[in-house]
């Protein structure tokens, strides 16, 4: 009987499986993307088609553990600091947008399909927050979640989330059951739920994890960062918040602690297996028995809420100084609903504002929105004519092994490596760019594909075994996360850097990199001295000009990194003289 019964709960599981192995990688290869694939995955397997799930919300309910996982791991990257900078973005981008597109939206019910004034505002209001699920996993599939844009992206998102216990309140004063008192203590009990999470998370959590790596066991910490991340997802979900939201604060909270690389390698199988799940029962959700008998009202209210949320999306980033390819880019990502509308519209429906039809007819337009949204991501990557680029005959980093590993093959690299193989130096070379991979490889260089950034390309490209790390990658930012990694993971081997300007080498000094040099210094000092020569001066005093800049320059430094001069002198950055160059703090370079 027992057998019976796990056979009875096996089967239907692996025909899910089944159904999102062939359909995510069909529609990859179409090139539609994964998300679309899970959704029809799910809808093929759902209570409207196969009916082998018959119960799709209690799968949901479980599946949004996934955007919990996604978002944990989107805070783990972000450090309060950064957080606070971006709360202009948040409080600013996010608050404009999200008020004007409910506004517009609310002006298209009432005027386009003549809803009441109530209903039309529970129907845009819903529609406005975009599906955190769909919009991070795209960015994450096009690499540009830690980009500027991925940051707004996030920072809206954000903004989405603390939005949904305002308009619950708006709900609740709008309905005629009388629920208003009810909304404010809502609000007050999220407020309350906000300042405990934070005060745990500032004064126990680090305490918290040292205790457990005391026991020296593997699995103990994950469990510990499973308990961290489930715990404020849960009190988030108690004071009515989202859980999403709760498990983002945690994964801030937890970014400057030494714990965060390793409890990120532990979350992100999780992650990836839920976010599947997540879309797999989305689209299993989708009633098409709605779809056969409302679907001429559901097209119409689909075209015209996307079309004006990407239009209300794109006039906001235009007034906030976005580039036109920029907010085309923007609006097309944020045109969908999102999972939020369900919890407005199951609050609405129990407060009597709207109807079970009105919000069978809201859901279901939601769904559709969510499902369509990477063909109108597939559109507007057309209409603006950019192209992804191929990873035809380019091998991916796995198991290599060098006495240096070489992060970034650009022109810094390409220069830098010829050095290093003049003396035979085993080196193994990663980088990003297609491109750039197959225009080394007709030069005779053997380039792999990978992402620095990323703690696992790391790994197979053997930066744990190798005695050097050199980052030549082109990007303030990326070199930052690459020695933030590296050191973490790989404390035993040298790190060398490229720096973008004299700032960001006082930052490297200050992370404690064992070389760092900016791009364009050697070069500057190089064609200076030959203007020396060719004026008539003696070698001996243009030797002597360039090793007294090198000198000074590597005196300010120290300084300024020891804070003896004041930060305001770090103008220096855009003073009028030249920029010398940077031999750090051992070694002593000498003129070719």
């Amino acid at each position: 009987m027992a057998a019976e019964g796990l056979g009875s709960a096996i089967g239907p599981a692996v025909a899910l499986m089944a159904a999102a192995v062939v359909a995510v990688p069909l529609f990859r290869r179409l090139g539609l993307g994964s998300v679309l694939g899970y959704f029809a995955a799910g809808a093929v397997v759902g209570p409207s088609a196969l009916g082998l799930f018959t119960d799709p919300d209690a799968i949901l309910t479980l599946a949004e553990l996934g955007v919990v996982m996604f978002l944990f791991v989107i805070g783990l990257g972000l450090r309060p600091q950064k957080l606070w900078t971006m709360r202009g973005q948040i409080f600013g981008l996010g608050l404009v947008q999200v008020y004007f597109a409910t506004a517009l939206l609310t002006g298209a019910g009432i005027l386009v399909f003549d809803f009441a004034p109530a209903t039309a505002f529970v129907a845009g209001a819903g529609f406005v927050l975009s599906s955190t699920a769909v919009i991070m996993s795209t960015l994450q599939e096009r690499g540009q979640i830690a980009s500027a844009e991925g940051q707004r992206s996030v920072s809206i998102m954000l903004f989405e989330d603390l939005s949904i216990i305002p308009l619950l309140v708006v709900v609740a004063l709008l309905s005629p059951v009388g629920q208003g008192a009810g909304g404010l203590s809502a609000l007050g009990l999220a407020l309350a739920g906000l300042a405990a999470l934070l005060v745990v998370g500032r004064w126990l959590l680090d305490p918290f994890f040292a205790l457990l790596a005391r026991a020296r066991a593997r699995e103990v910490l994950t469990a510990g960062a499973l308990l961290v991340v489930l715990g404020a997802a849960l009190l988030m979900d108690m004071v009515g918040l989202s859980m999403a939201m709760g498990a983002f604060l945690a994964g801030v909270m937890l970014s400057g602690s030494s714990y965060r690389h390793q409890i990120e390698s532990d979350i992100e199988p999780f992650k990836g297996l839920l976010m599947g799940l997540f879309f797999l029962a989305v689209g299993m959700s989708l009633d098409l028995s709605i779809v056969v008998t409302e679907w001429a009202l559901l097209i119409t209210i689909l075209v015209v809420y996307v079309l004006v949320k990407a239009a209300a999306v794109y006039g906001v980033a235009r007034l906030f100084g976005a580039a036109n390819r920029t907010a085309m880019g923007r609006a097309a990502l944020f045109a969908q609903g999102g999972e939020f509308a369900f919890v407005l519209y199951t609050a609405a429906l129990s407060g009597g504002v709207i109807d079970g039809r009105e919000n069978a007819i809201f859901g279901t337009v939601v769904i559709l929105s969510m499902a369509i949204s990477p063909l109108i991501l597939i559109v507007a990557d057309r209409l603006m004519r950019r192209e992804s680029p191929s990873l035809d005959g380019v091998e991916a980093a796995d198991r290599l092994r060098g006495q240096v590993l070489m992060i970034g093959f650009g022109r810094f690299g390409q220069i830098a490596m010829q050095v290093l193989l003049a003396r035979g130096a085993q080196v193994s070379v990663i980088e990003a760019d297609p491109d750039r991979i197959r225009e080394a490889e007709s030069f005779g260089f053997k380039v792999y594909y990978g992402d620095g950034t990323r703690l696992d390309i790391l790994r197979t490209s053997g930066a744990g075994e190798a005695q050097a790390l050199l980052i030549c990658v082109d990007g303030r930012d990326a070199v930052n996360r690459i020695i933030d990694l590296a050191q973490h993971e790989f404390p035993n081997a040298a790190l060398l850097a490229r720096s973008y300007d004299r700032g960001h080498s006082m930052e490297l000094i200050r992370a404690g990199v064992d070389f760092e040099i900016r791009e364009t210094v050697e070069s500057a000092l190089l064609m200076g001295a030959e203007g020396l020569r060719r004026l008539g001066c003696a070698e001996d005093a243009v030797r002597e000009a360039l090793d007294d800049i090198r000198r000074l320059d590597a005196q300010r430094l120290t300084e300024q990194v020891q804070g003896d001069i004041m930060s305001g002198r770090d103008r220096l950055l855009t003073a009028p003289e030249p920029e010398p160059l940077t031999p750090g703090r051992k070694t002593e370079e000498k003129d070719p």
